[in-house]
């Protein structure tokens, strides 16, 4: 998601260090940084927030981390987390590839990734987020009976998702074809996914999980 460009961003960031880590200072310290062992929920690519914080908010025995790499953008998921006085999650302004410098093995029990770019072209594969060397870093950080629950309108990542992920070795505990008319009773929209959704744009979701057979 882009924004435009807010020259202030980094420092409206920085004076919330409670809630924002933008130089890994809280990598492999997570559990320090919320002061419990609450179970960790992770959001990967959380946009504007309202996924996230929305389930912060109804769920304040869990964990949360949002991850933005774009400022502009967090800013305004930082805003929402203190608008609501939320205290179960926190802001990681970075980019998935850190996700092992930042997490322990098995530390986390359950990751979204919501409306992911999907990089369309066949030479920008290794950018989507479920290619195989992503998969690979949430295998690592995954707790074993953890799972990975992903949303999105393109049709076409999510053909790709359930390819990649069956030839890495998961399995889907539940897919959806049209989650607005199967599922969505549960289900907490994103700002993306209430706009497209408005138009009669069609959402799929599935929930997928490693063998506990695969090596890490």
């Amino acid at each position: 998601m882009r924004m435009r460009h807010k020259p202030w961003a980094e420092d409206y960031l920085r004076e919330h260090p409670e809630i924002v880590d933008i130089d890994c200072e809280y990598a492999k310290s997570v559990t320090k940084w919320f002061g419990n062992d609450r179970p960790i929920h992770i959001e990967v690519g959380s946009g504007m927030g309202q996924f996230i914080t929305t389930l912060a908010a109804q769920n304040p025995h869990i964990n949360y981390i949002a991850i933005e790499r774009d400022k502009n953008v967090m800013i305004r998921v930082l805003d929402k987390v203190r608008d609501k006085g939320l205290t179960n999650i926190k802001l990681l302004c970075n980019d998935a590839v850190v996700l092992t410098d930042y997490f322990e093995t098995d530390e986390v029990s359950r990751i979204y990734l919501n409306f992911s770019d999907p990089w369309p072209k066949t030479r920008h594969a290794k950018r989507r987020l479920t290619y195989r060397t992503f998969l690979a870093i949430y295998h690592q950080i995954l707790h074993p009976e953890g799972e990975i629950h992903f949303k999105t309108d393109n049709r076409g990542l999510f053909a790709y998702s359930l390819e990649s992920m069956s030839q890495y070795g998961m399995y889907f505990t539940k897919i959806n074809l049209n989650l607005h008319e199967e599922d969505a009773e549960n289900n907490i929209e994103t700002e993306y996914e209430h706009k497209f959704s408005q138009k009669g744009s069609r959402i799929y979701r599935m929930e997928a999980k490693f063998h506990t057979s695969l090596e890490s």
